[in-house]
């Protein structure tokens, strides 16, 4: 299966489902609905996020689309040839990836921004199609623990054998892992996520993707 049989009416998380259905009712001009993936499905390098927030890829129905976390994102992108312009502000801009794609662990909203166990699991079925439709060479880049972890359990392989780390390079038969803490606002103002340490990341990246 493929990326696009991702279905915008899933409801298998009745915990998120009904979230989902209550912010719809306090915020009926939000998109409220799993978010799917943005940019091309062959593209090499994959971004893997944790999940929508409240008022970004929740309200305007774009990855990383209209908060904190995406403004940085959009901007390094941007830098690096990933993105056509540095800012992102709602999926129907002019914005284009470049040989990117960005996507979450988890596509709905979950209270607080913690979605649990079970929830990141039943949504993993996803992100394993997305995955196996990226062509040979890729490059992944997980921002955070939790995206890590969904994208060794979405490749079949074993959590043990690969442990999250920023900056943190796992091989693969058909491409690499880089992992990176999430630019989340609380990472970057506790500097525990510097401008220079995620920009690393995204120099790393590009590197390999053209040695690969």
């Amino acid at each position: 299966m493929r990326a696009s049989n991702f279905n915008i009416e899933c409801v298998q998380c009745p915990r998120l489902a009904g979230f989902l259905k209550d912010v719809r009712k306090q915020y009926p001009d939000y998109y409220g609905k799993p978010v799917p993936a943005f940019g091309d499905p062959q593209a090499r390098l994959c971004i893997v996020g944790l999940a929508p927030g409240m008022h970004g890829a929740n309200a305007t129905g774009r990855p990383f689309t209209g908060d904190h976390a995406g403004i940085i994102l959009y901007k390094t992108l941007h830098k690096f040839g990933f993105a056509s312009k540095a800012t992102s502000v709602s999926a129907d801009d002019s914005l284009k990836l470049i040989n990117c794609r960005i996507t979450n662990a988890v596509k709905c909203l979950p209270p607080q921004n913690k979605p649990v166990g079970a929830e990141v699991n039943t949504c993993n079925s996803w992100l394993a199609q997305e995955l196996e439709a990226l062509p040979e060479d890729y490059v992944i880049i997980a921002l955070g623990g939790i995206a890590h972890k969904s994208v060794i359990k979405a490749l079949g392989l074993k959590q043990a054998d690969y442990t999250f780390g920023h900056d943190q390079l796992h091989k693969f038969d058909r491409g690499v892992l880089i992992d990176s803490y999430h630019c989340s606002r609380y990472n970057t103002n506790t500097k525990r996520l510097t401008t220079l340490m995620f920009e690393a990341v995204f120099k790393r990246a590009k590197k390999l993707l053209e040695k690969l």
